[in-house]
This record gives structure tokens, sequence and C-alpha cells, in this order.
């Protein structure tokens, strides 16, 4: 055999991952995970229905989301999407391998959200780590807020749940409007007096 022929043999690609490890991240799930079903339950309880799971039309297929609302809601894991609070520390095996496969996920979730907010889309984020049972009801409650409150405006908005930012404001404003629409526009002051 000729060097060039044992050349040819020889794999070009390596793999990325030991075999333990690629079967480990096979096994990851890309939809229903635990922290998905946590926030579908929860927005259930709120009586929050009529959602699309994956939804295709929409775009990066959003884990939950309420097309008339215009609302989509992505449920992200600390690991693969690199979590600003929890701070994960990065594998060191195949470093330059990870760091280009967090940074493509990044992108991706970068990219699907701009275009959802240039189509007049409001996105929520929700971390994993926000949906631990002692940030559950707080970050859920948040969750419900602005699906049930914040209306989409032609140029979307992006909110990311769990930052310690409330829309109780937003939530006692539009009680506000819809009781003074509900009155045909007449406040306290102006209006006439029935007597």
């Amino acid at each position: 055999m000729s060097d060039e022929t044992l050349a040819s043999e020889a794999p070009q690609n390596q793999p990325a991952v030991a075999p333990s490890v690629r079967k480990t991240m096979q096994a990851n799930r890309s939809k229903d995970t635990k922290p998905e079903m946590i926030v579908r339950a929860s927005l259930r309880e709120r009586g929050l229905t009529g959602y699309r799971l994956q939804w295709k039309r929409a775009a990066g297929r959003p884990d939950v989301a309420f097309p008339g609302r215009r609302v989509a809601i992505f449920v992200n894991g600390c690991f693969w999407h690199r979590c600003p609070y929890c701070h994960l520390s990065s594998p060191k095996t195949n470093a330059d391998f990870w760091q280009a496969k967090f940074n493509r996920n990044r992108e991706r979730d970068r990219s699907n959200t701009a275009t959802l907010l240039s189509q007049g889309w409001k996105v929520i984020v929700v971390w994993e780590c926000r949906l631990k049972k002692k940030r559950r009801q707080r970050t859920m409650s948040q969750v419900a807020c602005e699906v049930r409150y914040g209306s989409p405006s032609k140029a979307g908005r992006l909110v990311v749940v769990g930052n310690g930012r409330s829309c109780r404001e937003r939530a006692i404003r539009h009680i506000r409007a819809a009781s003074r629409r509900h009155r045909g526009g007449r406040g306290r002051r102006g209006g006439t007096s029935h007597g």
C-alpha cells in the first residue's frame, strides 16, 4: 500500500466528543422537556389555553406560541443556551467544539428573536433555572401577566422573565383602560351625570 492510500483511509473528521458523551447528548430532548411541561401546566392552571406547541409558522418554532396574541415563549435550558444567571462553566474537553456550538445556539436564538420582533411578536424567554421550586411561582406569575396584559405592538417586544421586573404596573394600566372603555370613556372628570 502506498502512503496516499493509507492517508485516504484514515478518518478525516475525528468525533467531536467521546461515544459516551454523544449517547448522553442524543438522549437530551428537544421538545416536551421538564421545564416546558412546567410552563405549560402553569399556563393551563392560570386559564391560559389555546396555545400551540413548537408552532412551525413562527420563526424558531417557539416552545409555546399564542398566535392570536402574537406571543412566543421560549423555555431555554441553562447549559445549551448559556444562561446569564447561572454562569455555568464550559466543558474542558474539546473546548473549541463546545464554544462554537454555544455560539451557534446563541446566534440562532438572537436571529429567531429578531425575526419575531420584526413581525410584531412579543418574545418571552424563560430560563430553566427560574423554574426551580423557590422561583417558579414568581416566574410563572410574570409569564402569565405578560401573556394576558402585554399587548403586542408593531415593533414587537422582548421580555426576559426572572430578571426581577414585574408587569404589575402594566396590568393595572390595562385594567384601568378596560374600565374606562366599559364606562364609555367617562371617568371622574367630565362626562354627563344622570340625575
